[in-house]
């Protein structure tokens, strides 16, 4: 009971502030001067530290170590490109691969209304089954092909192969099989077409062994193979040699091409397409050339003619339905139609955001679709008119930014497209807005210095934010800092300050003092640079009449240490301390003063990043040098309390507890610890967290506390941890079986509002809420005939419709349920005397 009341209490009601608690000590005096010496060069060796070496060293055999139930799971900006997307047989659904996943979204709305889960690696490849329009193939990395009833998200069937499958297709033409691309058996980097037969054997996993090759040799992208009308002979293109083999006929014939032409074009191979009512076979290659393949079922008699307009590689070619024009794509973002397979007739689709990877074409011709290499999905009408986009995370060139959390929407902060901040939503996977910073045209152009985003904060409530954008050219360099305000009318943020050149060289660091913003000279940011200096800045009021706004920001101290470069700094929880970083030592400074109160040193190693410990374990100061060793101080005692050699390449805590995360990166293993400063023992520690490095991490805050089963796993109640890898897939942490993960609404069909409006539909929803008022007005009677008649429309509402039975049985049922009896009547009638 008390402990839970003295949670409700804030710190500094309990404790007195850190400033406070340092100026009490004894041996301690006043610096005036930001350039004196430290008042503690090196803290003494306690007893603790040699106490927690051994513990975080030998971390395998801890008790504490997390069980098996923390799983890494992908939990949004997973590659929406990864292979190419499916429109449903209506082209009301947009399916497409995302990591693990499979997702459905409305081609009207943009929403996503189902999530397939059920793949343990990386989903490669998606295609309508040829034989049941409302069923969906999927295959992954993970070896298997299943089979989906993707409108109600339920798995019909699994089929085990064993190889790792990184393309898929399905032809109306074979009816028990499928064709995957694998790779070879004993040969690196080698990859073969092979026919699978999917066996109808009873039960739900099956294993699929019978296979036969069709083709050696192929490309492992799915764009590289395709297959040409009604499936009678397959095309695949590598490096600058096509294969064509004639199923019928069991004929392979190879075609190929020099590596450059007389005018110096590059001649390789980069994607191919198939004719759907001819026997044409487009290809693209990496000058940005096609080639209209004809006449290719005799070695030596081929013809082919060529269409030119890309200024490099062709990425994805795709004929329409009729094959009546040719869509292509590439680094350019324009999606070009050719008509007729002539050069001169030719429309365009400018301006798409970013290159285009796949290219994909509804069943009845009315939209086409285009995925992009900065994870958008763009869907288009046929008559080249754009219709809807779908944003995810946007796949940056280069996250210098870190993750961010916005105070105000939770959503995820970091660089999108050039010179834009994008504001990411966890929970929907979309792109909430992007905002543009830099406000400069990018220059697509190889070698050209342009400017960049590279530090992003957020005032404690998000009602203010600081961006430091850069542009470098040997040997000047230009520097931004820019500061924002948020306005509540046009709910965006507007420019308030620009300062040029704030700092003499690269600035390295950045952050706002963690209040509640009550007033705004309260507002405190600091900048840490290169220049061996950090500075102060603060709002200042401008009392001239005519000044465009009252407020703006100005510099008002400048602290340095030595001449050393000043790397990090952080805000004490309560704000009355600011650390500040150079290189090996770490400096703590009075706020309200700006007086040196002591220094921490710690070599061998700069100091790679540092926080203060929250709550209860407040009077502590954690860094993380280069040189892989993690260190925790003690405030009050000036003394090194613990450290551990662990190689923490990320240092952060959350901001609603004492919990602590660290990532470490050592023999190409990523491993997370979780701890609080205050115990020299982690509290939960998972290694080989992902294949890929780590960049970034993030503690986002909990709408809802989570449930979770055990106290290992305390540190995950109030906060989630979400991690960026160096390909840019957001990852986080869950104690959740996937079942127990699935939502209500990925459990059902598209969202109502998503849906057009029957006459079926208004009359259900008419009788519902006319149920619903009778229950209230008629008591008992009525809400007893509703439960009773509740079942037969429950069922008919929510059983899939292709195992529902025919209408003629259904219909008496449903309407004897709308209907009530005489009997019943007079019973009403009686209550309502």
């Amino acid at each position: 009971m008390c402990g839970s009341e003295l949670c409700c209490v804030p710190m500094v009601d309990v404790i007195p502030t850190l400033r406070q608690l340092l100026s009490c000590r004894k041996e301690e005096s006043r610096q005036p001067s930001p350039h004196a010496a430290p008042l503690r060069r090196g803290a003494g060796r306690p007893p603790c530290r040699q106490r927690a070496g051994p513990e975080w060293a030998g971390c395998s055999g801890l008790k504490m170590v997390a069980a098996a139930g923390l799983r890494v799971v992908r939990c949004g900006g997973s590659p929406l490109h990864g292979a190419r997307a499916v429109f449903s047989a209506d082209a009301r659904f947009l399916l497409c691969t995302a990591g693990d996943f499979v997702k459905v979204y409305s081609a009207a709305t943009e929403e996503l209304v189902r999530l397939l889960r059920g793949h343990s690696g990386l989903v490669t490849g998606v295609r309508l089954n040829p034989h049941n329009r409302l069923q969906l193939y999927s295959c992954s990395l993970d070896g298997s092909i299943k089979l989906w009833d993707f409108t109600d998200g339920i798995l019909i069937k699994t089929f085990t192969v064993g190889y790792k499958l990184l393309a898929l297709y399905a032809l109306d033409s074979c009816e028990d099989s499928v064709f995957v691309i694998l790779p070879k058996r004993g040969e690196r980097d080698t990859f073969q077409l092979v026919s699978v037969k999917l066996t109808k054997t009873a039960g739900q996993d099956v294993e699929a062994k019978e296979f036969s090759v069709v083709l050696e040799g192929v490309d492992a992208s799915p764009k590289c193979t395709a297959f040409g009308r009604e499936g009678e002979y397959v095309a695949s293109v590598k490096n600058l040699h096509l294969q064509v083999y004639f199923f019928k006929r069991k004929q392979l014939n190879r075609f190929s091409l020099r590596a450059t032409n007389a005018k110096g074009g590059n001649n390789l191979f980069t994607c191919v397409a198939c004719h759907p009512k001819e026997d044409c076979i487009a290809t693209g290659h990496a000058d940005g050339k096609i080639r209209l393949w004809r006449n290719f079922y005799h070695n030596k008699e081929y013809v082919f003619s060529t269409l030119h307009w890309h200024h490099d590689r062709v990425m994805d070619l795709s004929f329409s339905i009729e094959g009546t024009s040719l869509l292509s794509g590439g680094v350019e973002a324009v999606l070009v139609q050719w008509h007729n397979g002539s050069d001169c007739k030719k429309d365009f689709l400018p301006r798409l955001g970013s290159a285009i990877e796949y290219i994909s074409v509804s069943s009845d011709g009315t939209l086409y679709c285009t995925l992009h290499t900065d994870n958008r999905i763009t869907i288009i009408n046929s008559n080249l008119r754009f219709s809807k986009s779908i944003q995810g995370l946007i796949r940056a060139r280069d996250v210098k930014t870190g993750l961010v959390v916005d105070p105000r929407t939770k959503a995820l902060v970091l660089n999108g497209e050039a010179g834009h901040l994008q504001f990411y939503c966890l929970q929907s996977d979309k792109q909430l807005y992007s905002l543009d910073i830099v406000q400069q045209e990018y220059i697509q152009q190889e070698g050209l210095n342009q400017t960049d985003l590279v530090k992003v904060a957020f005032s404690a409530q998000g009602k203010w934010l600081a961006t430091v954008e850069e542009r470098e050219e040997e040997p000047d360099l230009e520097l931004h800092l820019k500061l924002w305000f948020f306005d509540e009318e046009t709910q965006s943020f507007k420019l308030n300050t620009q300062i040029s050149m704030p700092h003499d060289d690269h600035i390295t660091a950045m952050c706002f003092r963690d209040m509640d913003e009550l007033e705004d000279d309260s507002l405190i940011l600091v900048t840490a640079g290169k220049d061996c200096l950090f500075k102060v800045w603060v709002i200042l009021e401008d009392t001239d009449p005519e000044a465009q706004q009252s407020l703006s920001w100005s510099c008002d101290f400048v602290g340095s240490y030595h001449n050393y470069q000043a790397t990090n700094c952080c805000f004490s929880e309560d704000g009355s301390l600011l650390a500040v970083s150079f290189e090996e030592t770490v400096t703590v400074w009075d706020s309200s003063t700006w007086d040196l109160k002591c220094t921490f040193c710690h070599p061998p190693g700069k100091i790679r990043d540092i926080c203060f410990g929250r709550l209860t374990c407040s009077k502590y100061l954690i860094g993380a040098t280069d040189h892989g060793f993690l260190c925790c101080w003690n405030l009050l005692s000036c003394a090194l309390e613990w450290s551990a050699h662990l190689n923490v390449v990320i240092l952060q805590p959350d901001p609603l507890s004492e919990h602590i995360a660290a990532v470490s990166w050592l023999s190409k293993e990523s491993s997370l610890f979780v701890f609080k400063p205050n115990e020299s023992r982690p509290i939960c520690i998972q290694r080989n967290l992902c294949q890929e490095k780590i960049q970034f991490a993030a503690f986002v805050p909990r709408d809802v506390p989570e449930t979770v089963g055990s106290e290992k796993y305390a540190w995950l109640r109030r906060s989630q941890l979400y991690f960026l890898t160096d390909a840019q897939e957001l990852m986080t942490f869950s104690t959740k079986s996937p079942e127990e993960r699935l939502t209500v609404s990925s459990k059902q069909l598209a969202i109502e509002e998503s849906l057009p409006v029957t006459p079926f539909s208004l009359l259900l929803g008419k009788h519902r809420h006319q149920q619903s008022q009778g229950d209230i007005d008629l008591s008992k009677v009525v809400r007893n005939h509703h439960e009773q008649d509740s079942p037969a429309v429950k069922e008919l509402l929510h059983t899939p419709a292709h195992v529902l039975p025919s209408a003629s049985f259904l219909c008496p049922i449903f309407i004897n349920s709308l209907l009530i009896s005489k009997e019943k009547e007079s019973c009403i009638q009686l209550q309502g005397l």
